[in-house]
């Protein structure tokens, strides 16, 4: 993976000046072990493929939009990231927790792990499988899209579980998007670009950003000042 940095402007008006800080989401090389999984991961990765396939079974047609990643690897990017002190902190936040594997993953890493997930059926499900796992996770349901964020929106506009409004997902955590250390994400194609941006304008200077990109992989990128 090649070291590469992604240019944003951020404008913040202050005295009736404008002051340009320009963010860039530089991208981090990451090597994933191979070591065996410890028993209690693969506990919970054969109770979340049990819920799955469970849900894709009874209900599926009625959550469209979830997909689960590909947990294992996702696993072992944490795994990496913590062995190699690469995170500012120990808050974890998912964006689309669906069922909430990722973030039970961090929780079992040693990571304060929090999901936002829009679908109630999902946040009921990630909280099951937390709590039979007896993995101190925390699940609110409602929109990871920031409050003010609506008008970068307009370059997913077909995304419809990117629309702002509706129960902020923040507000119960008591938590803002600057608060966290780690941010997670599987974009679907052409919502990467989304998902970018919403990180570079909300996350902490330091924070990383990991995602899931199907057959791309995984990506890590930190956010910084130039």
């Amino acid at each position: 993976m090649v070291a590469r940095g992604l240019d944003h402007v951020e404008t913040t008006h202050r005295n009736s000046r404008v002051s340009v800080q320009l963010m860039r989401l530089f991208e981090i090389e990451l090597a994933l072990g191979s070591d065996a999984i410890p028993t209690n991961v693969a506990a919970l990765l054969a109770d979340a493929k049990s819920q799955i396939d469970l849900l894709e079974d009874q209900s599926r047609a009625s959550i469209p939009a979830f997909v689960p990643s590909d947990f294992e690897p996702v696993y072992r990017a944490l795994s990496a990231i913590k062995a190699g002190n690469l995170a500012t902190g120990r808050r974890f936040l998912e964006w689309g927790s669906g069922n909430g594997v990722v973030t039970c993953l961090a929780v079992l890493l040693g990571f304060d792990g929090a999901g936002i997930e829009i679908e109630p059926q999902l946040v009921r499900l990630a909280n099951e499988l937390a709590k039979k796992n007896r993995i101190a996770a925390q699940f609110a349901c409602g929109s990871f899209v920031p409050i003010g964020s609506e008008p970068r929106l307009d370059l997913a506009a077909e995304v419809a579980w990117l629309a702002s409004g509706g129960h902020d997902g923040y507000e119960p955590l008591q938590l803002d998007p600057d608060d966290f250390d780690i941010i997670f994400a599987y974009p679907w194609p052409g919502e990467e670009q989304v998902i970018f941006d919403l990180f570079a304008d909300n996350a902490a200077v330091g924070a990383l950003l990991l995602t899931y990109l199907g057959q791309e992989g995984l990506r890590l990128q930190r956010k910084v000042k130039r």
